[in-house]
Order: C-alpha cells, then sequence, then structure tokens
C-alpha cells in the first residue's frame, strides 16, 4: 500500500475535491464490497466451494488478490483502481462465505457489529492521532509478517491453533485502519486515491472481522 499513501501532488495529477466528497467516496466503494461480499455468501453455494481442489482455490485467490492490488496501486485511474479493487472483494467474499457457513446467522451479525464500532473507533482515533499510527506503521507490518509465519508453523507442522493469535492479529487490523485512514486524508483528495483508500481499508476490516468472528464463536 505504500505507493498508494507515499502519494504526493506530481503522483496524483487528478482534479482535486473536496473533503466531505473524498469521505464519502471512500465509503461508498467500502459498501460496494461490502455488498459484493454479501451477494457471494447468498448466492454462491458452499458445497460448490468446497468441492473445488484446494490447489485451485487457494491459487485462484492469490493470484486474484495480487493482480487486484497491482491495479489499484500502480493505477492513477479510477475506473482501473476500481476494477482491481473488484480483483480482491471477489476472492475475499468467497473466503467469507466458507468462514461464516461456519457460525450462526446471529453471530455473525454480532460480529459485524463489533467490527463497525471498533472500525469506526480507530477511524476517530486514525483523524486525531495520525502522526502516533505513522510512527506503529512499520511496527504493525513486522508484527503481522511474524504472526504469518508463526501461524503457518502452527497449522502445517505443528497442527495446532492458539487463539492468543486471534487477539494478536485483531489488534494489528485496529491499528492498521488507524494507519490506513490517516494515510487517506493526508494524501491529494482524487477520486482515484479514495478508491485506493477504500481498498486498503477494506482489506483490514474483512481481515478483522473474520479473527473477531472466530473470538466470538469460541466464546459461545
Amino acid at each position: 500500500m505504500e505507493n498508494v499513501f507515499a502519494r504526493g501532488e506530481q503522483e496524483s495529477p487528478d482534479a482535486r475535491i473536496g473533503a466531505g466528497t473524498y469521505n464519502l467516496l471512500i465509503g461508498l466503494v467500502l459498501c460496494w464490497g461490502f455488498a459484493i461480499n454479501w451477494w457471494l455468501v447468498r448466492m454462491v453455494p458452499v458445497s460448490r466451494l468446497e468441492s473445488l481442489p484446494p490447489l485451485v482455490f487457494f491459487l485462484g485467490y492469490f493470484v486474484s488478490c495480487f493482480l487486484g492490488v497491482y491495479l489499484f496501486t500502480k493505477s492513477t485511474m479510477p475506473l482501473v483502481s476500481f476494477i482491481g479493487y473488484n480483483f480482491v472483494v471477489v476472492p475475499f467474499g468467497l473466503v467469507i462465505n466458507l468462514v461464516v457457513s461456519r457460525y450462526a446467522p446471529l453471530l455473525v451479525f454480532e460480529a459485524i457489529q463489533v467490527t463497525a464500532v471498533v472500525t469506526v473507533a480507530m477511524m476517530c482515533l486514525g483523524t486525531f492521532f495520525p502522526a502516533f499510527f505513522q510512527r506503529i506503521a512499520m511496527a504493525l507490518t513486522i508484527s503481522l509478517l511474524l504472526v504469518i509465519i508463526w501461524e503457518l508453523i502452527e497449522t502445517l507442522v505443528l497442527h495446532i491453533h492458539h487463539g492468543i493469535i486471534d487477539w494478536v492479529v485483531v489488534l494489528i487490523f485496529c491499528g492498521y485502519v488507524g494507519v490506513d485512514w490517516g494515510r487517506a486524508n493526508q494524501i491529494p483528495k482524487t477520486v482515484d486515491n479514495a478508491v485506493d483508500s477504500a481498498a486498503a481499508l477494506y482489506m483490514d476490516i474483512i481481515n478483522l472481522f473474520v479473527r473477531l468472528l472466530r473470538i466470538l464463536g469460541r466464546r459461545k
């Protein structure tokens, strides 16, 4: 995401828009992604996803996500960035479909509520304390990489999963919401930057939701 949030005036040649319009566009793009996820959960049978060979599913997931991230981080054209965003939203939505199928609808709704409250709170903190979140950005990245490595070891080698890992990931992505929201409001306010910022926030929020759902599921 550094290519997006490191953009200055020269990297953002598009016409500027007002702060209110900019933030509204971020919200609308986020809502589009969540709506697509909801549609996929409702319309795509879980059995069809489970019937796919795991290698095919995960290869398609990573290829689509990397392509999407490449498109919206490299492009300064809103339409191209939005297409890239959708290349991320669809595979995320399919994974969410698999995840939420394991939990009761009321629990999923509770996780959505908690995620929304936490997200708004972190956005407010990111607005009021952008310098603090900028300082912890590198620590968050290093922590996330370490957690990913440790989870792979636990899953593939030790065949266990410690619940504390989910809490750690929740804290990391809470931090990322604050970081990315603060960065989003410090780069030039253009339509393309609004789309790109929404894409970064979308990935933060979805990861936060999935981990909160797992935590709430264990509690129940």
